[in-house]
Protein backbone atom coordinates (compact mmCIF):
# COMPACT_ATOMS: atom_id res chain seq x y z
CA UNK A 1 0.00 0.00 0.00
CA UNK A 2 1.12 3.51 -1.10
CA UNK A 3 3.23 5.45 2.18
CA UNK A 4 1.42 8.28 0.50
CA UNK A 5 -2.43 9.34 -0.62
CA UNK A 6 -2.81 8.64 -4.58
CA UNK A 7 -5.79 10.66 -3.93
CA UNK A 8 -4.56 14.54 -3.78
CA UNK A 9 -6.94 17.99 -3.98
CA UNK A 10 -8.23 17.76 -7.40
CA UNK A 11 -6.80 20.85 -9.00
CA UNK A 12 -6.63 21.99 -12.48
CA UNK A 13 -3.33 20.56 -12.88
CA UNK A 14 -3.90 17.12 -11.35
CA UNK A 15 -7.09 16.87 -13.87
CA UNK A 16 -4.88 17.85 -16.89
CA UNK A 17 -2.07 14.97 -15.47
CA UNK A 18 -4.54 12.65 -14.84
CA UNK A 19 -5.81 13.46 -18.51
CA UNK A 20 -2.59 13.11 -19.92
CA UNK A 21 -1.44 9.90 -18.49
CA UNK A 22 -4.32 8.16 -18.88
CA UNK A 23 -4.29 9.14 -22.54
CA UNK A 24 -0.50 8.55 -22.95
CA UNK A 25 -0.36 5.01 -20.64
CA UNK A 26 -3.73 4.01 -20.50
CA UNK A 27 -4.63 4.68 -17.31
CA UNK A 28 -3.49 7.49 -14.34
CA UNK A 29 -0.15 6.44 -13.23
CA UNK A 30 0.41 6.44 -9.52
CA UNK A 31 3.64 7.76 -9.00
CA UNK A 32 2.25 11.16 -10.83
CA UNK A 33 -0.84 10.46 -8.08
CA UNK A 34 1.91 10.86 -5.30
CA UNK A 35 4.80 12.97 -6.37
CA UNK A 36 2.00 15.52 -7.38
CA UNK A 37 1.81 16.70 -3.95
CA UNK A 38 4.69 19.05 -4.93
CA UNK A 39 3.83 19.95 -8.33
CA UNK A 40 7.25 21.39 -8.49
CA UNK A 41 9.13 17.92 -7.93
CA UNK A 42 6.55 16.33 -10.86
CA UNK A 43 7.16 19.45 -13.31
CA UNK A 44 11.12 18.70 -12.67
CA UNK A 45 10.78 15.19 -13.12
CA UNK A 46 8.96 15.37 -16.69
CA UNK A 47 10.53 17.63 -18.05
CA UNK A 48 13.90 15.35 -16.72
CA UNK A 49 12.18 12.73 -18.43
CA UNK A 50 11.28 14.38 -21.79
CA UNK A 51 15.07 14.88 -21.98
CA UNK A 52 16.12 11.37 -21.44
CA UNK A 53 13.67 10.51 -23.87
CA UNK A 54 16.37 12.20 -26.55
CA UNK A 55 19.30 10.16 -25.17
CA UNK A 56 20.23 8.65 -28.20
CA UNK A 57 23.83 6.77 -28.11
CA UNK A 58 22.59 3.22 -26.30
CA UNK A 59 21.13 0.94 -27.86
CA UNK A 60 17.25 0.63 -26.94
CA UNK A 61 17.29 -3.18 -26.35
CA UNK A 62 20.33 -2.63 -24.37
CA UNK A 63 19.07 0.44 -22.42
CA UNK A 64 15.54 -1.13 -21.45
CA UNK A 65 17.65 -4.29 -20.03
CA UNK A 66 20.07 -1.63 -17.98
CA UNK A 67 16.22 -0.02 -16.74
CA UNK A 68 14.87 -3.29 -15.83
CA UNK A 69 17.90 -5.08 -13.77
CA UNK A 70 18.24 -1.31 -11.65
CA UNK A 71 14.88 -1.61 -11.19
CA UNK A 72 14.88 -5.18 -9.89
CA UNK A 73 17.93 -4.64 -7.89
CA UNK A 74 15.86 -2.15 -5.87
CA UNK A 75 13.15 -3.85 -5.89
CA UNK A 76 10.69 -1.97 -7.13
CA UNK A 77 7.73 -3.74 -8.35
CA UNK A 78 5.84 -0.62 -9.83
CA UNK A 79 9.27 0.15 -12.21
CA UNK A 80 9.26 -3.53 -13.30
CA UNK A 81 5.86 -3.81 -13.97
CA UNK A 82 6.34 -0.30 -15.93
CA UNK A 83 9.34 -1.17 -17.35
CA UNK A 84 8.24 -4.55 -18.77
CA UNK A 85 5.13 -2.74 -20.37
CA UNK A 86 7.04 0.05 -22.10
CA UNK A 87 9.46 -1.52 -22.91
CA UNK A 88 7.19 -4.38 -24.86
CA UNK A 89 5.61 -1.49 -26.49
CA UNK A 90 8.71 -0.35 -28.07
CA UNK A 91 9.25 -4.21 -29.65
CA UNK A 92 11.88 -5.49 -26.76
CA UNK A 93 12.04 -9.57 -26.53
CA UNK A 94 9.39 -10.17 -24.01
CA UNK A 95 11.30 -13.28 -22.89
CA UNK A 96 14.29 -11.43 -21.67
CA UNK A 97 12.29 -8.43 -20.10
CA UNK A 98 10.59 -11.59 -17.96
CA UNK A 99 13.56 -13.27 -16.95
CA UNK A 100 15.83 -9.62 -16.02
CA UNK A 101 15.23 -10.75 -12.15
CA UNK A 102 17.08 -14.08 -12.79
CA UNK A 103 19.16 -13.30 -16.15
CA UNK A 104 22.22 -15.37 -14.41
CA UNK A 105 20.64 -18.41 -14.69
CA UNK A 106 18.77 -17.59 -17.78
CA UNK A 107 20.05 -18.49 -21.50
CA UNK A 108 18.37 -15.80 -23.70
CA UNK A 109 20.90 -12.96 -23.21
CA UNK A 110 23.76 -12.42 -25.43
CA UNK A 111 27.64 -12.04 -23.69
CA UNK A 112 26.87 -8.00 -24.11
CA UNK A 113 23.60 -8.05 -22.69
CA UNK A 114 24.77 -9.47 -19.45
CA UNK A 115 27.71 -7.30 -19.36
CA UNK A 116 25.45 -4.47 -19.33
CA UNK A 117 23.01 -6.03 -16.85
CA UNK A 118 25.97 -6.29 -14.35
CA UNK A 119 27.25 -3.00 -14.86
CA UNK A 120 24.05 -1.71 -13.89
CA UNK A 121 23.48 -3.97 -10.89
CA UNK A 122 26.60 -2.61 -10.12
CA UNK A 123 25.76 1.15 -10.26
CA UNK A 124 22.93 0.56 -8.61
CA UNK A 125 24.37 -0.98 -5.49
CA UNK A 126 25.89 0.65 -2.46
CA UNK A 127 28.31 1.88 -2.33
CA UNK A 128 28.50 1.37 -6.82
CA UNK A 129 30.90 -1.72 -7.31
CA UNK A 130 31.85 -0.65 -10.80
CA UNK A 131 35.27 -1.92 -11.45
CA UNK A 132 38.31 -1.49 -14.26
CA UNK A 133 37.52 -4.70 -15.78
CA UNK A 134 33.93 -4.01 -16.05
CA UNK A 135 34.39 -0.96 -17.75
CA UNK A 136 37.23 -2.68 -19.76
CA UNK A 137 35.00 -5.78 -20.95
CA UNK A 138 31.87 -3.11 -21.85
CA UNK A 139 34.80 -1.21 -24.19
CA UNK A 140 34.61 -4.13 -26.60
CA UNK A 141 31.52 -3.50 -27.53
CA UNK A 142 30.63 -0.22 -26.70
CA UNK A 143 31.97 3.66 -27.27
CA UNK A 144 32.83 6.00 -24.48
CA UNK A 145 29.48 7.97 -25.31
CA UNK A 146 27.52 4.73 -25.08
CA UNK A 147 29.33 4.23 -21.55
CA UNK A 148 28.28 6.97 -19.93
CA UNK A 149 24.46 7.06 -21.48
CA UNK A 150 24.56 3.58 -19.96
CA UNK A 151 26.09 4.79 -16.50
CA UNK A 152 23.41 7.42 -16.42
CA UNK A 153 20.32 5.36 -17.24
CA UNK A 154 21.56 2.93 -14.51
CA UNK A 155 21.53 5.76 -12.05
CA UNK A 156 18.42 7.56 -13.68
CA UNK A 157 16.27 3.95 -12.80
CA UNK A 158 18.14 4.49 -9.03
CA UNK A 159 15.96 7.16 -8.78
CA UNK A 160 13.15 6.39 -10.18
CA UNK A 161 12.98 3.04 -8.22
CA UNK A 162 14.04 4.78 -4.97
CA UNK A 163 11.33 7.25 -5.43
CA UNK A 164 8.44 4.63 -6.06
CA UNK A 165 9.76 2.14 -3.50
CA UNK A 166 10.15 4.44 -0.55
CA UNK A 167 6.32 5.43 -1.12
CA UNK A 168 5.30 2.19 -1.44
CA UNK A 169 4.12 2.41 -4.93
CA UNK A 170 3.67 -1.62 -6.31
CA UNK A 171 2.60 -3.05 -9.32
CA UNK A 172 -0.20 -1.24 -11.34
CA UNK A 173 -1.29 -3.83 -13.59
CA UNK A 174 0.56 -2.62 -16.84
CA UNK A 175 2.64 -6.18 -17.61
CA UNK A 176 -0.62 -7.73 -17.46
CA UNK A 177 -1.50 -6.11 -20.21
CA UNK A 178 0.95 -6.99 -22.09
CA UNK A 179 0.75 -10.71 -21.37
CA UNK A 180 -3.26 -11.52 -22.37
CA UNK A 181 -2.81 -14.37 -24.67
CA UNK A 182 -3.51 -13.90 -28.28
CA UNK A 183 -6.21 -16.51 -29.56
CA UNK A 184 -5.04 -19.16 -31.36
CA UNK A 185 -6.34 -19.29 -35.17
Amino acid sequence: MARISLDPPRTLFVRLTDWYTRRTYGSVLEPARAVIHNPRVLISQLRFERSLARWNKLDPGLKALAVMAAAASIGCSWCMDFGYWESRQRGIDPRKLRSVPAWRDSDVYTPLEREVMAYAEAVTATPPAVDDAMVRRLREHLDEAQIVELTAIAAVENLRSRVNAALGLTSQGFKDRCDVPQPLG
